[in-house]
């Protein structure tokens, strides 16, 4: 094998596939980068056999083959390298790597063994703006549980339902939800993606408005298809949690409020919480305020904000982090509150049902 590509164009598709690079593995070619040149195009590809990433580098082939690459090395090389044309060449399993007057010389693995992506069946597939899916992602994958034994909770599920996609994530103390309507109407579906994949695809999703993502749904696998790239994952198998049963429409109490001036007192709140703090936020609803207190080793705070309440008067205990979260998600500038009482779930949403975030209160003794 013999190619000529630019350092930028090679070191992009690098950071791209090493995405899919495993941590820890005791299967050593999972953390190489194959470089793939049989065919027409130059192809890296990075598998760790859950989640699969393929791209396309441009440049020029000279002799066609494939050499697979330890990718930490290899990204360390090109990285160091000026920015000028690299040349990579391959003689058994001796990969030459030039620019300018850099010669470096590391020794690589035919391949034989290397795990490529599977062919993935295209029968099942729905389109949407790169912008939506990263944007979605972004405002929901914070929900999902960070503890690999909750299974279902460290994924996302991903339900297509005719004009609309809906992403919901769960980790047992908050459910975020987003819908969005898509161009054209699809067959329902229901597939659960893990946090994993979505995160990775989202760093390397474009966010262009004009730019499409197509997504394939096979019973075990999804592929997300865009620009060059193409992403394969494991899907995580089950049924979802019924989370539509646990978004109750009920309420006693709705409050308005500006959401920067909720988020900003929010912040200011937590200057006073320790990583390892369990202490909440207590919030006092009364006619057209707002009172944000809370007491913690480091000092105390107290904060009032204006609001427009329908119902009754209300204290309750939150985690202030799963509040932040949620305001950030939103774009608009009032957010509106529904609660019931101290002890159950408090769902911050808008009119149209396109956002939904519930949140446990947290128990609390005293408001000193």
């Amino acid at each position: 094998m013999k190619i000529r590509i630019s350092k930028e164009n090679l070191l992009k598709s690098i950071q791209i596939v090493s995405r899919a690079i495993p941590g820890k593995t005791t299967m050593s070619i999972m953390q190489c980068i194959m470089i793939n040149a049989s065919g027409m195009e130059i192809c890296l590809i990075a598998n760790d056999m859950e989640l699969g990433i393929q791209t396309v580098a441009q440049g020029i082939i000279l002799e066609r083959g494939m050499i697979a690459v330890d990718a930490q090395i290899f990204s360390n090389i090109i990285r160091k390298l000026p920015d000028n044309d690299v040349e990579i060449g391959t003689a058994g399993e001796r990969v030459t790597i030039k620019c300018e007057n850099s010669k470096f010389v590391i020794l690589g693995r035919e391949g034989n063994d290397f795990p490529f992506l599977p062919e993935i069946d295209r029968t099942y597939g729905i389109r949407l703006s790169q912008f939506t899916l990263r944007d979605m992602i972004t405002k929901t994958i914070f929900s999902i549980s960070g503890n690999e034994s909750n299974g279902m909770m460290t994924g996302e599920l991903m339900e297509i339902i005719d004009h609309h996609i809906r992403m919901v994530a769960l980790d047992g103390h908050r459910i975020a939800t987003r819908r969005a309507q898509m161009k054209e109407p699809y067959d329902d579906r229901k597939s659960i993606l893990p946090g994993k994949t979505l995160q990775e695809i989202s760093r390397i999703l474009s966010g262009d408005t004009e730019k499409n993502v197509d997504i394939f749904f096979t019973d075990k696998h999804a592929l997300f298809e865009f620009d060059d790239t193409i992403v394969v994952s494991r899907l995580i198998e089950g049924e979802y949690y019924k989370v539509d049963k646990m978004l109750s429409s009920n309420y006693k109490t709705r409050v308005i409020c500006r959401r920067r001036d909720f988020l900003d007192c929010l912040d200011r709140a937590t200057l006073l919480v320790k990583e390892e703090d369990k202490k909440p936020v207590i919030i006092m609803i009364r006619d057209d305020e707002m009172e944000l207190r809370i007491n913690t080793t480091l000092g105390s705070m107290d904060e009032k904000i204006a609001i427009r309440k329908e119902g009754e008067d209300l204290n309750i205990g939150f985690n202030p982090r799963f509040l932040i979260d949620a305001l950030r998600a939103v774009d608009e500038e009032e957010v509106t509150m529904y609660l019931v009482s101290p002890k159950a779930p408090c769902f911050i949403r808008d009119e149209q049902d396109m956002y939904c975030y519930l949140i446990l209160p947290v128990n609390f003794i005293t408001i000193d």
